[in-house]
């Protein structure tokens, strides 16, 4: 993983040197909450319903043990003991307090973490596959080029104050584990006609008040010209983006309102402009890509079967491997999940104690290194399979194994109500109630792939409106009432849920969700999976079930 240079770390430093500056003037009454409200916002700072809240950035999702332990550490001494994982993997902390976030802010400095453009409408943290470099059919490694952009858009000052936030996700293979197509610019490495490594552009997808899939604005281009055609498409949205409201701010409006054709000939006429300037010459993209080269694995791992045998013997055992890990280029490794999920907890919710484990896990089992994932888990990437059985069992004492990664009870949960002051409704106890009563491990696994995603407000933190069910908290008169959407998904097919019809309220969401999957395994084909089964049937005969006594 990349390691900051002096420059980088400099910077880092000075900024929490003039943020603690700034705190410090608010709180002498120095400075109006106006006046210090754009300079919180920059920091990752924002003012919740009970506490500040603090999203620290972790950049295309990779941190190092070193990383792991100073974030258990701060989140015991300045919090409550535990942290919050994000969809777009980076981390938050709930309930610091206000004069406490420049020391925090420091400490993470030490292990080259920081907060900055982790909010605010500027160019946010790059995202990517959890799975990046270990993958067999992986075009390139897109973990370098997600630290290019980042250094590229980090304290860019032509873009520090855009119409609204800014969000880019790049993958290397055709399966898509970033939802590149909801984004605002997605990226996928893809291989021309004659061979030659570039990029395929999608621009204007996003989710919130109005989910939209992007498009395709270039098919292919160079990997010399990659920063020089961002920063055409970002000065073509600064000067067109709305600012008069920001719900219609965002790039997929723009698009929307100008077209893509009109939009790419902006585009175009910009880059030419700009692209002799700009261009990343090889010995820049080498620097980046010596960061991410391949360890040392071990020859012999694939001659280890112990966890074939391990696996007849403990039916549990043999449930985890298959739920929770993931093929591995390398011959006798797999990629393991830490499932963030147990039935009963807050979805993405982490001690210190277990942050404290994960970190000394990945020494012992995973050259050291830890992922955060768009689905609120973490993931050991380099396993030996003969260390398995070995891994499950200290992830098992620690709550860490729940065997229910891409199954219902591997819900994606935004903050709600119990933490979020923009929420119109709780999500976490639902998700709990949901998780708690559909947690028997042969009916998960019958059912198979479900992506339930649940959001306390329109936002869409959660990202509902492509779950495969989608739940919406909204207010009606200050009561909690839910909208349910049916068929949406956020991967290589992906859509945009479709309405199940009028809200449902909040004593009936549990039920409504077992009535949706009782719908299901009445209409699925053997072997079908539910999403499959929404788009042949579509969402009516769902909604029959669901409104049956209305």
């Amino acid at each position: 993983m990349y390691q900051y240079d002096k420059y980088d770390q400099t910077m880092v430093d000075q900024r929490v040197a003039q943020f603690r500056d700034q705190t410090r003037r608010f709180l002498a009454g120095e400075l109006t909450e106006e006046q210090f409200r754009p300079l919180r916002l920059a920091n990752g700072l924002y003012i919740q319903i009970h506490a500040p809240m603090l999203r620290i950035a972790v950049p295309y999702g990779m941190m190092s043990s070193v990383q792991v332990r100073k974030i258990a550490d701060v989140a015991r001494r300045y919090d409550k003991g535990f942290v919050h994982f994000t969809t777009r993997t980076n981390f938050q902390m709930n309930w610091p307090k206000l004069e406490d976030v420049p020391e925090i802010l420091a400490e993470l400095a030490t292990v080259q973490m920081h907060a900055i453009q982790t909010s605010g409408n500027d160019i946010r943290n790059t995202t990517t596959d959890q799975f990046a470099g270990i993958l067999a059919d992986e075009v390139e490694d897109p973990r370098p080029w997600a630290e290019i952009i980042r250094q590229w858009s980090t304290f860019h000052p032509e873009f520090a104050y855009l119409p609204r936030k800014f969000k880019i996700a790049i993958i290397g293979t055709k399966e898509d584990r970033a939802a590149t197509q909801l984004h605002d610019i997605g990226l996928r490495i893809v291989k021309n006609k004659d061979g030659d490594v570039g990029f395929e552009v999608l621009v204007g997808g996003g989710l919130g008040r109005t989910p939209v899939i992007g498009v395709q604005i270039r098919p292919f281009l160079e990997k010399e010209d990659l920063l020089s055609y961002l920063e055409a498409i970002l000065r073509v949205y600064n000067r067109l983006g709305r600012r008069d409201n920001k719900y219609k701010a965002r790039i997929k409006i723009t698009v929307r309102e100008h077209g893509i054709n009109h939009i790419r000939e902006l585009v175009e006429a910009e880059w030419v402009q700009i692209r002799e300037q700009l261009k990343l010459d090889q010995k820049e993209i080498d620097r980046v890509k010596a960061f991410f080269t391949e360890p040392e694995y071990d020859a012999s791992a694939a001659e280890d079967t112990s966890f074939e045998a391990m696996q007849a013997d403990s039916e549990e055992f043999a449930r985890w491997v298959k739920q929770n890990t993931f093929k591995h280029k390398i011959p006798g490794y797999k990629a393991v999940y830490v499932s963030l999920k147990k039935p009963g907890l807050a979805p993405g919710d982490i001690t210190s104690e277990q942050l404290e484990v994960v970190a000394d896990l990945a020494d012992e089992f995973s050259l050291g290194e830890v992922r955060a994932t768009h689905t609120q888990n973490l993931v050991l990437a380099d396993v030996k399979q003969g260390d398995l059985y070995a891994l499950w069992l200290r992830l098992s004492a620690e709550e860490l194994a729940t065997p229910n990664i891409n199954t219902l009870t591997d819900i994606i949960c935004c903050p709600g109500l119990d933490y979020c002051g923009l929420a119109n409704a709780t999500s976490i106890p639902l998700s709990k109630q949901i998780a708690e009563r559909f947690d028997d491990q042969d009916y998960l696994h019958d059912l198979g792939d479900i992506k339930i995603k649940f959001s306390g407000c329109m936002n869409g933190c959660a990202h509902q409106s492509v779950g495969h069910i989608g739940i919406l908290g909204v207010d009606k008169k200050g009561e909690e009432w839910y909208q349910f959407t049916l068929g949406g998904s956020a991967e290589e097919d992906a859509s945009i849920g479709e309405r199940l019809g009028k809200a449902i309220p909040k004593e009936d969401v549990v039920d409504t969700v077992g009535h949706l999957l009782d719908a299901y395994v009445d209409l699925r084909h053997e072997d079908e999976s539910f999403l499959a089964t929404v788009r042949r049937v579509g969402v009516d005969p769902f909604k029959e079930r669901v409104y049956a006594d209305n």
